[in-house]
């Protein structure tokens, strides 16, 4: 029995489609009892709640587990390092003997990362706990283009956080991570480990073609200066701390910080054009 936290979500849901497919069994930790009802074993825990958490993570073979974002929280430093806490203490508690965590590039700087830094925190307690951990250290998701959607809908644009559109960055499918994933927790390693994963790059603007292209329609690339970034996303709705965090994460990006550090690397083979037109059949 494998638990897995965010079956909600694209990640999550990947890895827990992948292991059922491998004729594993799981148990899908939600926060939403309504959600549990879609799978056949299902846990109700909140990650803040450690002992709930606990109690799902307890006679597993190993676990999944993610630091999702609250883009509401008033103080999102001490939310994110609070929720990492708990859940780092639940893995403790259960003695689930090994764990597979979604982390990002970049988790292995402590500052300087906008929101990379709390994965940097999560890690480390995670480290600290005595599981096996396979830090899974992802580049950007193919599905981030998501964010823009609206933009890209209603106003025929196509936003970058950047000086240049035309700079290549690396991508991959979350249903790849999916498979990363599942691979880890069935194949668990003897020490705890970081893995990056690798795929294709891409510059934004040839992202915003291959949107525009499962849209059908034209889409306007516009970059956004570096001292406009946290104004045009609180005008878009976010709320101003979260859009300070991503602010700090693209100047990280900006700088070049966020690089291959792990410990071996796994290559994830789906390319943007496949996503983006999946992403777009679920919008139609």
């Amino acid at each position: 029995m494998y638990a897995i936290t965010g079956v909600t979500g694209h990640v999550g849901g990947a890895v827990a489609q992948e292991l059922l497919a491998r004729g594993e069994a799981v148990r899908a930790v939600v926060r939403d009892p309504a959600k549990g009802r879609d799978w056949p074993r299902a846990e109700v825990a909140d990650l803040g709640d450690r002992a709930a958490l606990t109690a799902a993570l307890r006679g597993c073979r190993g676990a999944f587990v993610m630091l999702p974002t609250d883009l509401a929280a008033d103080d999102p430093d001490a939310y994110h390092r609070g929720l990492a806490a708990s859940i780092a203490g639940a893995v403790e508690d259960s003695g689930v003997p090994h764990v597979a965590m979604l982390s990002s590039v970049g988790a292995e700087l402590a500052e300087g990362t906008g929101p990379i830094r709390w994965l940097h925190h999560l890690e480390n307690l995670l480290r600290e706990t005595g599981t096996v951990l396979t830090a899974i250290r992802s580049p950007h998701f193919q599905e981030k283009v998501e964010t823009v959607l609206d933009a890209a809908t209603g106003a025929g644009v196509y936003p970058v956080f950047g000086e240049s559109a035309d700079e290549p960055t690396c991508m991959v499918a979350t249903r790849d991570i999916g498979e990363v994933v599942a691979r880890a927790l069935t194949q668990p390693p003897a020490s705890s480990e970081v893995v990056d994963l690798d795929g294709h790059s891409y510059t934004e603007r040839q992202v915003a073609e291959e949107l525009a292209a499962a849209l059908g329609k034209t889409l306007q690339v516009v970059t956004i200066p570096q001292p406009g970034w946290v104004g045009t996303m609180v005008d878009a709705g976010l709320p101003r701390p979260i859009a300070q965090e991503l602010a700090g994460l693209y100047e990280a990006e900006q700088r070049h910080l966020l690089a291959p550090r792990g410990d071996r690397t796994v290559t994830c083979p789906t390319e943007l054009g496949e996503t983006l037109r999946h992403v777009v059949k679920t919008i139609s």
